[in-house]
């Protein structure tokens, strides 16, 4: 299984995307070689910014789009009108969301800014295009007998990592990526640590999960001891902590919580680790849940993250202990959950309730 973050560009049909820009002046460290292609130089400026690969992985790809659907011309030779053309394509033609067609010229605009700071060149057309409105959605949200029948039907490590995407109210990745040391026990919390927007934040360690999380760890623990006994044992770290602290991988404290079943070998270092389980088995198991629940909503993993919120706001929680448990940066986004409330926005009653009453 590969790592994010280590993958290297692919062969593409924009032959363009591959050609050096023999740029004007580059501006490099002193023993830093100059990137050969325009996608490596894409590579570096994401991680000289510290952005997830994730970022770096969807970043790239559009620009190889971009690029190739131009027929590998360079974007320096490109205007303001292949830009929208190319979006506007997206949009009619391919028919994606608001949001795609954003992220789309978000990795164009890191693009722009790329030969403006790193080639010591404008492109022409930053100030010609358009952000897409995007549409104000409502989350769907399960009632909690709904969480019931979907976490009955699910069983092992998936229902423990459904519990906490519940219980907790975290993403799908936080919840894959947590690690030994971020469970604190005796405080009955979870730290969650860069998360979106590259922030750590605190949330609650339900109640309900914490033996069966006990009993979990031990098992890990009692894998993690019997590999490091072969000579594997190790996981990745972050940033450049495998520098600082050479044995820290291997430490029970930086070990996943949620352990993949297999181990790989790390070419750089020639480690056997062992990555965190892929959340594409907890999104299997959760779609196979809700089908056996016949559920007639369309649920995912995030589904229950939203469910977490609107059951707190249904239980007199205030609205901005909800927003630090889910480590929104603005309070507004956490209001969107007030609007499927069982108790109507703020709690207001219908006047049909108090009109027809008990009529049958």
């Amino acid at each position: 299984m590969s790592v994010a973050g280590e993958a290297s560009d692919r062969p593409t049909t924009a032959p363009g995307f591959f050609v050096s820009e023999r740029p004007a002046p580059f501006h490099e460290s002193p023993g830093e070689r100059r990137p050969k292609t325009l996608g490596e130089a894409v590579r570096r400026a994401v991680r000289l910014r510290h952005l997830s690969a994730r970022t770096e992985e969807a970043y790239v790809s559009w620009i190889r789009r971009f690029v190739a659907h131009h027929g590998g011309r360079r974007p320096a030779d490109l205007g303001a009108e292949h830009v929208t053309e190319f979006l506007s394509g997206l949009a009619t033609n391919g028919r994606v969301s608001a949001s795609t067609q954003n992220q789309a010229l978000a990795a164009l605009l890191f693009l722009y800014f790329l030969y403006r700071d790193v080639y010591g060149r404008d492109l022409p057309w930053l100030d010609a295009v358009v952000r897409a409105k995007r549409p104000v959605r409502v989350p769907v949200v399960l009632s909690r007998g709904e969480v019931r029948r979907v976490l009955e039907r699910m069983h092992g490590v998936p229902r423990r990592l459904a519990t906490l995407l519940y219980g907790s109210g975290l993403r799908l990745l936080e919840c894959c990526e947590l690690r030994v040391k971020d469970v604190d026990f005796e405080r009955h919390e979870l730290t969650i640590r860069d998360g979106k927007g590259a922030k750590d934040r605190r949330t609650m360690l339900p109640a309900a999960v914490r033996s069966v999380l006990r009993s979990h760890l031990e098992e890990v623990a009692a894998s993690h001891w019997a590999d490091v006994a072969e000579g594997a044992g190790w996981v990745a770290l972050p940033g450049a902590l495998e520098r600082k602290y050479p044995n820290a991988g291997r430490e029970w404290a930086w070990q996943w919580v949620f352990p993949a079943t297999r181990t790989y070998v790390h070419p750089p270092s020639g480690e056997r680790r062992r990555h965190h389980l892929h959340e594409s088995v907890l999104q299997r198991a959760v779609r196979t849940a809700v089908v056996a629940a016949a559920l007639q909503k369309r649920v995912t993993c995030h589904t229950l993250r939203h469910s977490f919120a609107t059951h707190l706001l249904e239980d007199g929680h205030d609205i901005r202990t909800v927003q630090e448990l889910l480590g929104h940066a603005d309070v507004a986004t956490t209001m969107i959950y007030t609007h499927v409330l069982n108790r109507g926005p703020w709690a207001v009653q219908s006047p049909a309730d108090r009109l027809l009453g008990d009529l049958p």
